[in-house]
């Protein structure tokens, strides 16, 4: 069965995440609809990361087997009018035929985030949804210090949620910067891969430090911790997107 990799846009704002349900629309369930009336068949499509709800993607992957070779742009347009159709707010950049052995998930050696704080006091009107508006304004330097205790191999409890089903807390982050552009406040991560909500909650925490709630002492004692009550507030949704999956070369 000819396998093919995905790479996916999307505004997350009217789903209940990445995830298919029954019920509530989801990213997921959205493209296997547009792939059974693309071709008829019924799918499951593999994710290379469950984005909560709110959450957007520049840079989703997924991997999909179909019963019939097709050519790659055939299935990217295809797919794409189908969503179309549908009025989704998703959007395939590109399909490529890979390796029986490429998955999503488990080949991925990086996966990377932006998180937009939008600081200033007037709301966003062409940005709403998409940002977290700051109306206080904060030091993106005192922010980007206090980001650095984090970076590195850690036990990531503090900074997990309760309801997260990986096996273990620790995580190497090999990257977590802050840098203001304007009004906006860009803080970017990488990491092999992240604990469930640990990119927002790494966000709210560092945000307390821009707003002088907090020093980088605090970031360091909440890490140190180990304890979900240590963390500061957990930044939301709309402001986070995935913004790329590494892979080693095929």
């Amino acid at each position: 069965m000819p396998r093919y990799r995905l790479d996916i846009e999307y505004d997350g704002t009217a789903y209940a995440g990445w995830q298919r349900q029954d019920g509530p629309a989801t990213i997921q369930g959205a493209i296997e609809q547009a792939i059974k009336g693309f071709c008829g068949e019924t799918i499951t499509l593999r994710g290379a990361g469950r984005t909560d709800a709110g959450v957007h993607a520049t840079g989703q992957v997924a991997h999909l087997d179909l019963q019939k070779a097709w050519r790659d742009d055939t299935v990217r347009d295809a797919i794409n009018a189908h969503l179309e159709m549908a009025g989704e707010a998703v959007t395939i950049l590109a399909a490529r035929a890979v390796p029986d052995d490429f998955d999503a998930r488990f080949s991925a050696i990086g996966r990377q985030y932006l998180y937009r704080i939008l600081n200033r006091r007037a709301p966003a009107a062409l940005e709403k949804n998409r940002v977290w508006v700051v109306q206080r304004k904060l030091d993106a330097q005192a922010m980007h210090a206090a980001a650095q205790v984090l970076v590195g191999r850690h036990d990531f409890t503090t900074f997990r949620s309760q309801q997260c089903q990986a096996a273990s807390p620790v995580r190497t982050l090999d990257r977590l910067d802050v840098v203001r552009r304007g009004d906006e406040i860009e803080i970017r991560t990488a990491a092999r891969s992240f604990l469930h909500n640990q990119v927002r909650s790494m966000v709210g925490t560092i945000k307390r430090v821009g707003e002088g709630a907090w020093t980088m002492d605090d970031v360091r004692a909440a890490l140190e911790a180990t304890d979900r009550a240590a963390c500061g507030s957990v930044a939301p949704p709309y402001g986070l997107y995935l913004t790329g999956v590494d892979y080693p070369e095929i």
